[in-house]
């Protein structure tokens, strides 16, 4: 019999694999890119990260036995941002800040996607 906890898993890890349209190469370019300047001050790249996106690359460099409670929470706000910002109506060229939240957790919304609805 399969364990509750292992189907809330399957389920949280497929949802987030379909709104996570980017590999963690690109989304880490992405990040690194957008990071504010440091103003001369000496910091590990991944520090000027946002800390979603940070946490988001950790989990795509994971296998789905790997996870940790704090990887599964942020699959949920990953999946969470996505489709919220998606609610929120098309993101349009000229809509540089929903496109870069979603940017930020993986998600290219120019890319086809696989969400539902």
């Amino acid at each position: 019999m399969t364990d509750q906890s292992d189907l809330i898993l399957d389920l949280v890890w497929q949802e987030f694999h379909e709104v996570v349209n980017m590999t963690s190469e690109e989304l880490r370019a992405f990040l690194l890119a957008s990071a504010p300047a440091d103003g001369g001050v000496a910091r590990s790249p991944e520090s000027v990260m946002p800390p979603l996106g940070r946490q988001v690359l950790g989990v795509l460099g994971k296998r789905k036995d790997d996870l940790t409670a704090d990887d599964i929470e942020t699959m949920r706000q990953a999946v969470d941002r996505v489709e919220d910002t998606l609610a929120e109506g098309r993101v349009g060229d000229d809509d540089d800040d929903r496109r870069r939240a979603l940017l930020e957790v993986g998600h290219n919304p120019l890319r086809p996607s696989r969400l539902r609805g």
